[in-house]
């Protein structure tokens, strides 16, 4: 926000809503979010840097804080996995798994960041424009859910083959009666259109909507004394109940990717 702005409530809110915007190319349809893709890469570096390098120290022996809490999480995703993937799950899907869990973790948390102390510590830096939560981003949630979506059409193909696969959307669930073809394939297509939205919605609806009542409890705790007072307590309140919201759509999101995996290994 630039020296000198009368700061209202709509320009606070739209001023912590700003992407910090990278066009690519002539015109303003490609644009990237550097904020998005920074604070993404770095969570993922930090976060499986630390399981790495943990797991590289690991010991048979008896483990060390740092060994038992990841030892915790990997037993936690794979049990979880365990319960509905029955191929061999470690060859990818549990890996996938616990990649997706932590790393949305991560990412979800960073709500839990003042937003106005991170705004004056970026804004010291010349970044003045910087969304700190990449999940209240709707580009990466997208992003992620088509990941997930690509690598589901492609263990599809792979187990029941590109013949089988053909069939499937042609003859699932209604029959193979060529009078049915229609009705299967275009519910099949509902469905695998269906999947990566509400996946990548959920998460970011959530998330967003988190954001969003961060910033108006600062707003209300800037009107006075009674806003200030009140602001803490309910700014206190809601991020504590936050932290359920943060881990669980984090789980939700991970248990959607194991599902749609496993449903693409199984023969309809």
């Amino acid at each position: 926000m630039t020296a000198g702005a009368e700061l209202t409530p709509t320009s606070y809110i739209t001023h912590h809503l700003s992407f910090m915007q990278k066009s690519v190319g002539t015109g303003d349809f490609w644009v990237l979010h550097v904020d998005t893709i920074v604070t993404s890469v770095i969570l993922g570096i930090l976060a499986f840097g630390f399981l790495w390098w943990v797991v590289r120290g690991a010991t048979a022996g008896v483990p060390n804080k740092r060994q038992a809490f990841v030892e915790l999480a990997i037993e936690f995703i794979d049990d979880q996995v365990k319960g509905i993937f029955h191929g061999d799950r470690h060859a990818f899907v549990a890996p996938a798994a616990l990649t997706v869990f932590v790393w949305v973790l991560l990412m979800n948390a960073m709500d839990f960041l003042p937003v106005d102390i991170m705004a004056k510590i970026l804004g010291a830096m010349g970044l003045h424009e910087w969304r700190m939560v990449p999940t209240a981003d709707v580009n990466t949630t997208f992003a992620l859910a088509l990941a997930v979506w690509f690598l589901m059409i492609f263990y599809s193909v792979k187990v029941k083959g590109l013949g089988g696969w053909i069939h499937e959307l042609f003859c699932s669930p209604f029959g193979s009666n060529p009078l049915l073809w229609p009705a299967n394939f275009l519910l099949n297509i509902i469905e695998y259109v269906s999947k990566p939205l509400s996946h990548s919605l959920r998460l970011y609806g959530n998330m967003y909507a988190g954001e969003i009542i961060f910033l108006l409890l600062g707003l209300w705790a800037a009107t006075g004394l009674a806003g200030t007072v009140f602001g803490a307590i309910l700014g206190a309140g809601w991020a504590i109940f936050h932290i359920l919201i943060v881990v669980l759509q984090a789980f939700i999101f991970m248990m959607l990717t194991v599902v749609y995996l496993a449903m693409a290994h199984e023969s309809h």
